[in-house]
């Protein structure tokens, strides 16, 4: 078997347990919690480590296993500090089971050359800011997916097996509010640095292209959300749906856009 489906593969399968492990009755953050976190969070890092190993490589399936490895640290981070955000497991790891078998999937697909006319410090402190925002942003966007499940479930006094297992629409809020403040703050970095490092490849600030302007477009949203939420308090499903828009912005620019130039055009 060729080395690089074997390494998607084992990835891919740290991934399982986890994913499996969140829907165990009675669930708890209890050491099988933290065994199964510590290997979906192994395979995908150790993975993206080896590929990145040489130097950043830009293609889908790369991209992919970063943004799975990136939300598993922030997954684990935040299961330590905020009290019921390990319960986000249920939503989370099955979708970062179905990115890594996208990634796995098209691991053999062509990349495009990586521009080397910036300096380097520049365009490693863009995609360091490019990784950290779509991490949190894909947890952030996780958490307000349990905001919209619990507060409908208690709208219609319908509780499910799923909705048992997420946390509370309070908890879930205050996840969703923190983490927008992050990509907030991060993101903006992100298009500081991308800004810069366009300047010394072009002579110019601001060049349009999907990506840039897609990233923009989320950065609005999420500074609207923010204000509104904190001047008017604005929560719940209606905030989640806005959170989910920024997500969509952030995925059409940043994986979306390599899909189409290595997968579609490749």
């Amino acid at each position: 078997m060729d080395k690089i489906v074997l390494f998607n593969l084992a990835a891919l399968v740290a991934l399982v347990p986890a994913a499996i492990a969140a829907y165990r009755p009675n669930t708890e953050r209890d050491f099988l919690f933290w065994m199964v976190t510590a290997v979906a969070l192994a395979g995908p890092l150790a993975w993206s480590v080896v590929q990145l190993s040489g130097a950043w490589r830009t293609g889908l399936s790369s991209t992919l296993w970063v943004t799975v490895a990136a939300s598993m640290a922030f997954f684990a981070v935040i299961s330590v500090i905020a009290r019921e955000a390990w319960r986000l497991a249920p939503l989370l790891l099955p979708y970062l089971v179905l990115l890594g078998l996208v990634a796995a999937i098209w691991s053999q697909a062509p990349e495009r050359p990586m521009s080397n006319l910036a300096p380097l410090a520049w365009i490693e402190a863009h995609i360091l800011f490019s990784v950290l925002t779509y991490g949190l942003l894909t947890v952030g966007a996780v958490a307000g997916v349990a905001v919209f499940l619990q507060e409908r479930a208690l709208k219609n006094k319908r509780p499910t097996p799923l909705t048992r297992l997420l946390p509370s629409v309070a908890a879930a809020e205050n996840l969703q509010v923190r983490l927008l403040i992050g990509t907030e703050i991060v993101l903006g970095f992100g298009l500081a640095t991308g800004m810069a490092s366009q300047y010394f490849e072009t002579g110019e600030i601001f060049v349009f292209s999907h990506k840039t302007l897609l990233s923009i477009v989320a950065f609005v949203v999420i500074g609207a959300l923010l204000f509104v939420h904190f001047r008017t308090g604005m929560r719940g499903r209606r905030a989640s749906r806005y959170a989910l828009i920024a997500y969509l912005m952030v995925t059409l620019g940043y994986p979306g856009v390599k899909f189409v130039t290595d997968v579609l055009m490749g």
